[in-house]
């Protein structure tokens, strides 16, 4: 749960929500194939539930200051440039939750965890 407050009272975001909308964000751009599991708690999910996708996947978001951290892990497909991709996933996710929350992103780390 990430709690903003301002002079109008508390509000308070699921992380759920944040992934959901990172996950769609950093899916929907171009070369990106998949997303990779981040923790360990996706590994042993994705372990007893493998025909099943999950938004959340491959996406952590922490609360930093009055910003956000996000990490993604993901898949790219082979013979694309990674830097671009990489450059476009920050850019696209930072303005998707910038845009819905109001609330700034501090850092997108992407990590590029296979290429098929």
């Amino acid at each position: 749960m990430i709690k903003i407050e301002n002079h109008l009272g508390v509000i308070e975001i699921g992380k759920e929500y944040f992934s959901s909308l990172i996950g769609n964000a950093a899916s929907s751009c171009f070369g990106v194939a998949g997303m990779a599991n981040s923790n360990t708690k996706q590994n042993i999910r994705s372990f007893f539930f493998k025909s099943r996708n999950y938004i959340d996947q491959g996406v952590t978001v922490i609360k930093d200051g009055d910003g956000l951290i996000v990490e993604l892990h993901i898949i790219i497909s082979y013979g694309l440039n990674i830097s671009e991709i990489v450059k476009s996933i920050v850019n696209k996710v930072r303005y998707t939750v910038e845009e819905a929350t109001g609330l700034g992103v501090n850092k997108i780390n992407v990590f590029v965890d296979s290429m098929i």
